[in-house]
């Protein structure tokens, strides 16, 4: 198998991107919640103020918050820039419309409470700043701006979080705790209004006239420098547009009756994004699969060598000569294309997500056996048993029981954790299974004429967490080489005569302890080379 590495814990972009986000999401999270004690009292809010003002306002705190602010700007820009055509589904164009529009809502925010503190030691108590939004009759942009605010954070955490089974089982629970914060943010912040127009308190320290003006020139710059650098960047993105898609140094694709005129240097995929043209490909074109292939014909010269990572895809597939992955393809010339697989419509792959896990497969021995020999509903108590003593397992070691299949369960591990934590995971739920049974065999034993045995299969690797089914019948699951691997690896524990026959990467990524372990080297059906596995008999 490719070696399980540790780049689940390399900073890339996306997750960079990720980390900002949540730090910007806790602190809005955490400002919401406060506004909410205004239910309680104006001073109860203010209470919690002094404590998140004493954590965000520390140097560590201002680092995080504001350095997390100007990455997350910064990478949606470059985000942005990068990306050859803004086709996006629905949702990603709200979550880019409310990115890119907050800002000019949040600047002034910023300049009526940090810059005053900061340039006049001016603090800004609920008093202060309810009276004063009162008083100019801006609640409702302060509303809007938390409106904004949170949904392009939650959107966020939805997208990222899709994949996880975690989400599908409480996400009626997220969607109502998301709609309920701003909610009693918002009741608190009325509710102060209503305390303070009663008692008529006011802020011990109030901006002067010159000071409020000189914050409020300063958001003022900020928000026309946002909008302006908003602009030139859209515009610029255009004006790219237009110009490579000129005549000059324009190629032209044929594919399905149509001819797609693009920039030299645009790949295949971009060509068929860029005109609306359906094309599959799952792993967002990072040559992770092969489901954008394309059979090309042209000149030999204008179709460039296949580079590393393609040629590994078009390899492993066993591709035609004539075979490209679309995503990877970038034509020197006019030529013609046929995509091999069909793009999904509504009823296609929903969530696509590739991570490093690790795959348990647990088998029920000589089931056919005992299914001969008893009633239906016997069996189904015996299933019902066996099942819940193999999902009980695994949910307290961390994983997720994800496919109950005649007599065998499939479980996986790493889907909120890194791959060494999977491995050992994986490894205890796999002890715990083993001495479950083992207590459940007295019992069994003594109602049914057969002995109660299992076969475990543990393997580690890259898998795709997808969603997969057909219309209103889907479930997230993994699919990929280690998936395969973990059902035969279970297969060969009759073989072996072992209860466990884990993959020697697994075991030690997991650091586990192999006393009186076998190892040994074993051909895998369906593996080209054989796998370094350990067996466990006792």
């Amino acid at each position: 198998m490719p070696s399980p590495s540790s780049g689940s814990r390399v900073l890339t972009i996306r997750r960079l991107r990720a980390a900002s986000g949540l730090v910007l999401l806790t602190y809005i999270g955490l400002h919401l919640a406060n506004h909410a004690l205004g239910l309680v009292s104006v001073g109860t809010a203010d209470t919690a103020r002094r404590v998140m003002h004493a954590l965000w306002h520390s140097p560590p705190g201002t680092v995080l918050l504001y350095g997390s602010l100007v990455v997350h700007m910064a990478l949606a820009f470059v985000a942005v820039w990068t990306r050859r055509s803004l086709r996006l589904p629905p949702v990603e164009v709200l979550r880019l419309v409310l990115g890119f529009g907050l800002p000019l809502l949040l600047y002034m925010h910023v300049a009526a409470t940090r810059l005053l503190d900061t340039l006049f030691a001016i603090d800004a108590p609920y008093a202060r700043v309810v009276n004063a939004l009162a008083h100019w009759n801006t609640a409702p942009l302060q509303l809007a701006l938390i409106a904004i605010a949170w949904t392009h954070g939650c959107i966020g955490v939805a997208i990222m979080l899709r994949a996880n089974p975690n989400v599908r089982r409480y996400s009626h629970a997220a969607v109502a705790a998301a709609v309920l914060l701003p909610v009693l943010g918002a009741l608190g912040f009325l509710a102060m209004a209503r305390e303070l127009a009663v008692t008529g308190a006011k802020a011990a320290a109030m901006p002067s006239p010159a000071q409020f003006a000189q914050v409020t020139a300063v958001a003022s710059m900020m928000m026309l420098g946002h909008a302006v650098a908003t602009v030139a960047l859209f515009a610029a993105h255009a004006w790219r547009a237009r110009f490579e898609s000129g005549v000059a140094g324009a190629l032209r694709l044929s594919t399905g009756g149509q001819v797609l005129q693009v920039p030299r240097g645009w790949s295949v995929l971009e060509a068929s994004d860029r005109h609306g043209v359906p094309h599959l490909s799952l792993c967002g074109g990072r040559a992770r699969c092969s489901t954008c292939r394309v059979r090309v014909a042209g000149p030999a010269a204008n179709i460039p060598p296949p580079n590393a990572d393609e040629a590994r895809t078009l390899r492993r597939i066993h591709a035609a000569p004539d075979v490209r992955l679309a995503c990877q393809l970038r034509p020197l010339g006019d030529l013609a294309f046929e995509p091999q697989l069909t793009a999904p419509g509504a009823d296609g792959p929903r969530v696509t997500h590739e991570r490093e896990v690790a795959v348990l497969f647990v088998d029920l021995r000589r089931w056919s056996t005992l299914a001969e020999g008893q009633w239906p509903h016997d069996l189904v108590y015996v299933l019902d048993r066996y099942f819940a003593l193999v999902g009980a397992a695994v949910r307290a070691c961390g994983g997720e029981p994800n496919q109950f299949i005649g007599d065998s369960v499939m479980a996986i591990f790493g889907l909120e954790t890194d791959l060494p934590t999977a491995c050992a995971q994986a490894f205890r739920a796999a002890t715990r299974i083993h001495a479950d049974i083992a207590a459940w065999r007295a019992e069994f034993e003594a109602h049914f004429p057969h002995g109660l045995a299992i076969g475990i299969g543990l393997h580690a690797g890259p898998a795709v967490v997808t969603e997969v089914g057909y219309r209103e019948t889907t479930s997230v699951t993994a699919v990929g080489e280690v998936v395969n691997t973990a059902s035969r690896l279970q297969e060969q524990t009759k073989a072996s005569g072992a209860w466990l026959v884990a993959s020697a990467d697994a075991i030690a990524l997991g650091e586990v302890a192999v006393d009186g372990a076998d190892r040994t080297t074993v051909a895998v059906r369906g593996r080209s080379a054989p796998l370094d596995v350990v067996c466990f008999t006792r």
